[in-house]
């Protein structure tokens, strides 16, 4: 691994929060809230955790009015969040979630990207997962502020430039997003493949003389792929969290424990407000 895209992130204070399994707007809040603890105090964190129900997120300009079924999504038992991060529609169920904040002194958006990938790549080869990194051109989204197609796939249907394949399949999705003087890089990694329950979610409209239509989804150029698939056995979360862990700990040094009290409690509820706000899970 190269040193010059980690080198201003040894730099910093690292910290760890596993926080477990979480409802989807409290997971999206604690990111923020370490977001603010990043621009706060000038130390880095990684957290590892889950979803306590399936849980559909959209990305922070994709279209989700006119798109998304509510009752298909309450029928389904999926509850529905919108991400700070930019990037397409992803189903949150069985994964293994990461979430790195920092100071935006650590390097530019695509140096700290590249760095945060190449700790995930070393994770991931502690499991016997041989990487590479996707070479097409990066959606704007992913990394930018460029609002999406409502009919385009979802987003481990389509990697972009510098996210972690296997055999062209994204493994690993991830999108980052900064915001005044700190930065957030969150991401999934997948044990099983439960993206192509999202088609379903998508809404239905009557259309004169014809019976119910689903509005249509872009062709996904390959299928996710997972760790089952690729390590053909099942995977136990734990597992991936510890290879995450060691990995970062070779990579930056070792990592001091964050407890959860040194989050803002009235940083957290302010971000859940915002983030439980229909304009906000609605606005586009």
């Amino acid at each position: 691994m190269s040193a010059s895209p980690l080198a201003a992130l040894r730099t910093l204070p690292w910290r760890l929060l596993r926080s477990g399994p979480g409802d989807g707007l409290t997971n999206m809040a604690t990111d923020l809230a370490l977001l603010d603890h990043a621009r706060r105090t000038g130390e880095a964190t990684l957290r590892l955790y889950a979803w306590e129900r399936p849980t559909l997120s959209l990305g922070r300009h994709e279209r989700g009015r006119g798109v998304f079924d509510v009752r298909a999504l309450r029928e389904s038992g999926i509850d529905l969040v919108r991400r700070p991060t930019g990037g397409r529609a992803l189903l949150h169920d069985h994964e293994v979630t990461y979430a790195v904040t920092a100071p935006a002194t650590a390097g530019s958006l695509g140096e700290t990207y590249r760095a945060v990938n190449a700790l995930l790549r070393a994770a991931l080869q502690r499991l016997g997962v041989t990487v590479d990194e996707a070479a097409r051109a990066p959606r704007t989204d992913a990394l930018g502020s460029t609002p999406l197609r409502p009919d385009g796939a979802p987003c481990f249907a389509e990697p972009s430039a510098g996210e972690l394949v296997v055999d062209g399949a994204k493994l690993v999705g991830s999108a980052q997003w900064r915001d005044d003087g700190a930065w957030l890089q969150h991401g999934s990694i997948l044990l099983a493949d439960d993206q192509p329950r999202i088609a379903r979610l998508r809404r239905t409209a009557d259309a004169p003389g014809a019976g119910p239509r689903v509005v249509p989804l872009a062709p996904a150029s390959t299928a996710a792929a997972t760790l089952r698939t690729v390590l053909n056995r099942d995977v136990d979360p734990l597992e991936v969290e510890q290879a995450v862990v060691a990995a970062f700990e070779e990579g930056l040094g070792p990592l001091s424990t964050l407890p959860a009290t040194a989050l803002s409690s009235g940083a957290l509820g302010r971000h859940l407000e915002a983030l439980s706000d229909p304009t906000w899970v609605w606005r586009r």
